[in-house]
């Protein structure tokens, strides 16, 4: 999308997609996060923070807002936080997990104003800033994860040499999936933004469409959570 067409998009418009990233974001996290889960599919963290970097590239090509990351991960976040009211549990019950969604979109927004308009200008950029910012992530939050509960997924490397074999264990794999989805989800953002564009010029359909996803994506995470996903 050229400068031209970002312009045009409404501050509604940009909370709308904020809104919907971040319903799919926590969507993939709680859904799809449970069912790898519950397969025993190994790499399930960095699988989840690909699809966490893809999505948010998608928000980022189409409406170049330094927003989007963190606004789509307040959703996200409140999407995780859904067990509270479905299973009467603790909110300190997902807020590990809340964590890596808030780092992974902090760091994001730090590549973004490092790498500036290089990131909107080719692949190369992409790929190291998606690296980046699933290292930068994945670091952070092995130094506050075991602060927080500590987190009972980071126990295993809370002993000396635990940062090393963390680093080689999980964060290598994220920055790997990192580095496929994230420039995947760019390309598919610039791809999507003249049809975006075209859909919201006609606000009605915009937000209708906008609903529905939610909707779907909130009843879908709410069936899962009850279903102990």
């Amino acid at each position: 999308m050229n400068s031209r067409r970002v312009e045009k998009a409404r501050p509604a418009d940009l909370a709308v997609a904020i809104v919907v990233l971040g319903t799919l974001w926590g969507f993939s996290e709680v859904v799809l996060g449970g069912l790898l889960g519950a397969s025993g599919i190994p790499y399930r963290a960095a699988v989840l923070t690909g699809i966490g970097m893809g999505l948010l590239a998608i928000g980022l090509a189409a409406y170049r807002s330094a927003w989007m990351p963190l606004g789509a991960a307040v959703v996200a976040m409140l999407c995780k936080q859904l067990v509270v009211p479905i299973l009467h549990v603790s909110v300190a019950c997902k807020a590990n997990s809340c964590l890596a969604v808030g780092l992974q979109a902090l760091a994001l927004s730090a590549i973004l104003l490092l790498y500036g308009k290089r990131l909107h200008q080719g692949t190369p950029a992409r790929v190291g800033g998606g690296a980046s910012a699933a290292l930068l992530a994945a670091g952070s939050f092995y130094l506050a994860g075991l602060r927080l509960a500590p987190c009972p997924y980071l126990v295993p490397f809370s002993r000396a040499g635990g940062l090393s074999a963390f680093l080689v264990a999980e964060v290598l794999p994220w920055a790997v999936a990192s580095v496929v989805l994230f420039p995947i989800g760019y390309l598919l953002g610039e791809r999507l933004a003249r049809t975006t564009l075209a859909v919201r010029l006609k606000p009605r359909l915009y937000y209708l469409a906008s609903v529905a996803i939610m909707a779907s994506s909130w009843a879908a995470r709410a069936f899962a959570v009850s279903a102990g996903l």
